[in-house]
């Protein structure tokens, strides 16, 4: 259940027209989702969401706009956060993600929570290998 509700007419206030002519822009649809509406209530908050969102998530990077929803689904489930893992795996799915690599993300997910689960429970020291080097010390 939402916890307020979305203005009645966003996009009269100019700075939410903008964004939301932005997301229609970046996405190449007419389609705002509900994220987008109910932040609308704060312009403000609404822009700066917007713009982390567009940086990471719609800027060409290192990683495949595939494999970031794929990481995004994984972070929304384990923040339980059923929105943004509904929106993520239909970002996913619309740039290819295959039923097998769904079903392998699972097992990535869900195989992270229970050693995770358990590292934190026995908490063992963090071998010396894994930890990077020190870029400020001597040598």
């Amino acid at each position: 259940m939402a916890t307020l509700a979305p203005p009645p007419d966003p996009e009269s206030d100019p700075r939410v027209r903008a964004v939301f002519d932005d997301i229609r822009r970046t996405r190449g649809s007419d389609f705002v989702n509900n994220l987008w509406r109910w932040l609308a209530f704060d312009p403000a908050l609404l822009e700066e969401v917007w713009r982390d969102v567009k940086a990471v998530m719609a800027t060409e990077s290192a990683l495949d706009a595939k494999t970031k929803e794929m990481i995004y689904v994984a972070v929304s489930i384990v923040n339980a956060c059923d929105y943004c893992t509904h929106s993520h795996l239909a970002a996913a799915r619309a740039r290819g993600m295959s039923p097998a690599e769904h079903a392998d993300l699972l097992r990535v997910v869900s195989t992270a929570a229970r050693t995770n689960a358990l590292l934190n429970a026995i908490r063992p020291p963090v071998d010396a290998a894994f930890l990077a080097p020190d870029p400020d010390a001597d040598g």
